[in-house]
This record gives C-alpha cells, structure tokens and sequence, in this order.
C-alpha cells in the first residue's frame, strides 16, 4: 500500500491500523532548532481524543504520544528540532476486535470496506483497519510540529453546521470554542446540537457537519499559479481527512450565487503602504496564492457509516445479507474532525512556506519602485 506521504518539503509519513499495536508518523524537512513541547503536542491530541463527552466514540484512547527521535534536549526544558526526521508514536490501548467479527465476510455500506477490498485483496474488518479514522490523531501530532514553523500564525477550526442546524454566524464568539463538546462559536446554538444528537445517538444513528477553519497572520505570497496553487494543496489535504466529500475556499459554492461587483475583494492602502482587503470572499487565497488576508476553509463531513440500524449489503461471496454495526462509534464523526482540520492547515502552510524559501527567498519589498518598471 503506497501513498502515506503527504507534503513536499514538510513531509508526515503516517503508519498504523486502529486495532493494531500502534499509530504513529514521521515528519520529515521540519527545519532545525524549533523547540517545542511533548505537553504541546499532548495538548493537540487531547483536543481530538475520544471518549470526552456522549457524543463521540467511547473507545478509551489516552493518545499518549511519545517523540522517538529528530530532537534533543533544550538546556531551557523541552525539545528542540534537530533537523532529522521526527518520529512521533501513539500506542492503541482499548481495541475491542470481538465487535467486529460479524462483518469480516461483508461491507459496510457507505464505508471503504469494498473498495479497500476490491483494490488490495484483503482487508482489516477490525475498525477499518489502515483507513480507520484512528490514522487522524497522528495528523493532529505532526500539525502540532509544523505550527512551531509559522510562530506567526494563529490556526482556530469550529464546526459550523450538524445536519441541517447551523450556527448564526452573527453571534461567533471564538472564545466559545472550548467551552462546549462540539468546538461550536455559537453559544445559543448548543443546546439545539446537544439535543438532536442525543435523538441521533439514541437511535443508534449518525449525521454529518461542516468544519471551518481560518488561519490568520498568513503572509503573502506562499502558493504558485498552476499546480502548486495554496487552495489546491488545501483542498487535497482537507478531503484525505476522513469522511470528508466536499471542500471550499473562502466562498466556495456561494461565489456561483454572487456577481462580480459582490465576489471581488477590493483594496485599499492599509499599514505599512500595503494593500487592505475591503472583504475576503476569496478566503485569503488569489491565483493560487495567499494575499495576506486569513485564510478560511470548509468542508462537509459525511454521517458515520458504522450504525446499528441494519442496512442491505453484500457479502465477499456476492451473497445479499443485512448488517448492523456494532462497537463504539461517533454519531457525529465531524466534531472530532476539528482538530484534525487544524493539523492538515497547519501541515500544508509549513510545507508552502519552506517551499517558498526554497524558490523566492527573500520576497520583493512592498510597495514596488514605480520607476522600476515592475
């Protein structure tokens, strides 16, 4: 199974199956002498572990991470960056195979049970094996590492809509987001999600969300016109999450609704003679390339396929049979893809910056020399 890099200058190599002895990744091309953390990146990993509240999976996971190599002690305490790849390792603790040997012969309809199977021959049945949403926390891990290369930069996702109840963006309040189990802006709005999702899970059934996540303090420039664009490498990293099925930038699907005079983002002169975006429905990013301006991503996050109200499927045989899932699952597997969210923006504007250093260098100096002809 290739394909368990992603990045190209800040590379995470990630290894593991959710039933298996452990998870864990390799960052490879994060710059020497950054220090960090083991606390900080502990923080990171508890912000997405499961079994904090009703709402998501009661699997007992503690995500106790432990850094294996590519840093050395800071006389000052913690670690620093060596330069070398950083392995970073999450030992599995509370797998509960037996919950699975029902469906090892049939495919979870909505789940890449089939297409794992069709493509490889075999197949994990225990939790989905390698494409497991467990692989998601060593993600959250290495985002935790290629923050300390935008110090700068300040990265914050909320979820913004669970079925058809979304937040009034009007009343977001950022502070709100650790003050509730669903990383939601909207204080008014959680005892709507705290009560369809108790209807939800009592049913044994699940619904989908939308995630937001804005970087802000993104300097200009990172990202190329064609196939290297920003919000392309954007996007990919976003969609390789887990049960994600869609992704915009800025305002997405909302910009075929606008007009040209409403899409653009006009400017004027702001601090230091540089240009202030009157509005940002480009979502920070422009040909490719980041304007300055925050950077704001979305995606939909589909309903987790392991339920218990029985579906029709079929077996490897090709016999038709019905299949209910048991274990421990998340009604609504977008809550916990917040920080997940977080971690792959992280991951991909460390990666567009050291690219950026490798072919520019030194930008140009804004405002340009109006008689230099550039």
């Amino acid at each position: 199974m290739s394909f368990n890099t992603f990045g190209q200058m800040f590379r995470v190599t990630t290894f593991g199956e959710s039933h298996g002895v452990a998870i864990g990744c390799v960052v490879d091309g994060c710059p020497p002498n950054l220090r960090f953390t083991v606390e900080e990146v502990q923080a990171a990993l508890d912000r997405r572990r499961p079994g904090q509240s009703r709402f998501t999976t009661q699997r007992q996971e503690p995500d106790q991470v432990k850094v294996l190599s590519g840093t050395l002690p800071h006389p000052d305490g913690g670690l620093v960056t060596t330069g070398t790849p950083i392995a970073l390792l999450i030992e599995n603790v509370d797998q509960r195979s037996k919950d699975y040997a029902d469906i090892a012969g049939a495919y979870r309809p909505g789940h890449a049970d089939f297409t794992y199977d069709i493509k490889y021959g075999i197949r994990d049945h225990r939790g989905g094996g390698r494409s497991s949403a467990r692989e998601t926390a060593t993600r959250v891990a290495a985002g935790a590492i290629a923050a300390k290369v935008l110090p700068e930069v300040t990265v914050r996702g909320a979820l913004v809509q669970i079925g058809d109840i979304a937040i009034d963006r009007a009343r977001w309040d950022w502070d709100q987001v650790r003050e509730n189990p669903f990383f939601c802006p909207d204080a008014a709005t959680v005892p709507l999600w705290t009560a369809y999702l108790d209807e939800i899970r009592k049913k044994g059934s699940s619904i989908g969300a939308v995630v937001e996540v804005v970087a802000e303090g993104v300097p200009a420039g990172l990202g190329a016109p064609l196939y290297g664009k920003l919000d392309g490498d954007l996007a990919a990293a976003l969609m390789s999450i887990n049960a994600v099925k869609g992704v915009e930038i800025g305002e997405g699907f909302n910009a075929a609704r606008l007009t040209g005079e409403e899409n653009a983002d006009e400017m004027r002169r702001g601090n230091e003679g540089r240009p202030h975006f009157l509005s940002n429905h480009a979502g920070g990013i422009l040909g490719g390339i980041s304007t300055g301006a925050p950077v704001v991503a979305r995606f939909a996050v589909k309903p987790t396929s392991s339920i218990l109200t029985p579906r029709q499927t079929v077996d490897r045989t090709g016999a038709e049979t019905d299949i209910a899932t048991k274990g421990r699952h998340d009604p609504c597997v977008g809550i916990r893809a917040v920080p997940v969210g977080e971690a792959m923006m992280w991951c991909v504007l460390a990666d567009h910056l050291l690219r950026h250093r490798g072919q520019v260098g030194t930008p140009p100096v804004w405002p340009f020399d109006a008689a230099s002809g550039i």
